[in-house]
């Protein structure tokens, strides 16, 4: 589904109507019949804990979505009769109001919260509008809230919170189906992303060798050999000579990646590198665990912050190489403190294990389809909650 696939039914649900109602000003004490606090059943008791009604707390909500929660606890009707919990009635929503305070929740089964919520219950207006103008204002909001020793919002300071609600429900509705349309969009860019990465993850496992052998589980057909055991600088070149540090206000801006330690910084004119090249961090890594390592091919400028490698011809293929390094626990290998750094020396040392130059080829080409595909849902990803976020500062006042 592409972005503009997304953005033709926003468009029909909104202009096939136009609305001319003006929005009220109220506060979010009337958008409910009722408000229910939460409480925790003594843990002690395990007779409170056996039952079938969720409990939740606010490690269960994630910030980003209003619509699952992760529930982990179940209580029991003696708990919810005999101590601090409440049952709370389907179509609620739950609030956090201390730890974790702006994460909120559609509940469609009865439920019980710990102390760090309040709950909306029975709701005078369109729920999914509500849902939405509610994530709206409070994440704007929460930022600002500070409790004592917390951060937090009082029941009172709650309800007492401002809000603009169209009387109009039909209005209410179809703003709440565009919304609802993009999160739908937004979970399934996310779960396919988080599949293909985890499927990732399992063929490189399988398609090379574990860390002491030299055969993978899975081959393709008429590869047998035992794969090299070889130093990084036996099979690769390095281009770090070309590298140019420019700072960021001394940039052309322009069409060519501007790459660092992480990535692309910027774009910019003119390059420092043409061609297909293996970038490597050399110091200022965000994730020392899942070490930056990046394939580039074309036009690029490199700072000093990244390795640049390419392998030797017809000994070690590219697409190839940056899943090689990227098998190596580069970690292990890193000096300094806080600023951990791969020094050039150490790093044209590292062991890699590399089949024939076919076969090479065979594992590049598959990893850089399947690469493709997950860049293409994270893509996506961006681009719908870039979208979810513009519309949601221009659709409520």
């Amino acid at each position: 589904m592409s972005i503009g696939n997304i953005i033709i039914p926003i468009k029909i649900i909104l202009l096939n109507h136009f609305f001319y109602d003006i929005w009220e000003r109220k506060k979010l004490g009337d958008v409910a019949n009722s408000y229910i606090n939460g409480g925790t059943p003594d843990t002690q008791n395990k007779n409170y804990w056996i039952g079938d009604i969720p409990w939740i707390q606010s490690s269960d909500l994630k910030n980003d979505d209003i619509w699952n929660v992760n529930i982990n606890k179940y209580i029991t009707n003696k708990a919810v009769n005999d101590s601090a919990a409440k049952l709370i009635p389907t179509n609620s929503i739950a609030i956090v109001t201390r730890v974790g305070v702006g994460k909120l929740a559609y509940m469609s089964q009865e439920y019980s919260t710990s102390q760090d919520f309040l709950s909306l219950v029975d709701i005078k207006e369109d729920l999914i509008f509500i849902m939405y103008m509610l994530y709206f204002k409070i994440s704007k909001v929460s930022s600002s809230l500070q409790g004592t020793s917390i951060k937090g919002i009082t029941k009172k300071e709650l309800l007492n919170l401002s809000i603009s609600i169209v009387n109009n429900t039909a209005e209410q509705n179809r703003i709440g189906q565009v919304f609802k349309i993009l999160d739908n969009s937004i979970n399934l860019h996310e779960r396919k992303y988080e599949e293909l990465t985890l499927i990732k993850k399992a063929l490189l496992q399988k398609l090379f060798p574990k860390k002491d052998g030299f055969k993978p589980e899975v081959r393709y057909k008429n590869f047998n050999d035992a794969w090299e055991q070889r130093k990084l600088g036996e099979v690769v070149e390095r281009f770090d000579n070309l590298r140019i540090p420019v700072t960021s206000s001394k940039r052309e801006k322009g069409i060519t990646p501007y790459y660092g330690a992480n990535g692309i910084q910027d774009y910019v004119q003119g390059y420092t590198h043409d061609g297909e090249f293996v970038l490597v961090a050399e110091d200022g890594a965000n994730d020392l665990q899942n070490y930056p390592v990046h394939y580039v091919n074309g036009k690029v400028w490199v700072n000093n912050h990244a390795h640049v490698l390419q392998g030797k011809n017809k000994m070690v293929d590219n697409l190839f190489l940056v899943n090689a390094i990227k098998q190596i626990k580069i970690e292990t290998y890193l000096v300094g403190g806080s600023r951990a750094k791969l020094n050039a020396d150490v790093m044209m040392k590292l062991p890699i294990k590399v089949p024939t130059f076919n076969e090479q080829q065979r594992l590049g080409k598959y990893f850089a389809r399947l690469d493709s595909l997950i860049t293409l849902h994270q893509c996506k990803l961006e681009k719908l909650k870039q979208l979810k976020k513009f519309l949601l500062q221009n659709m409520f006042i």
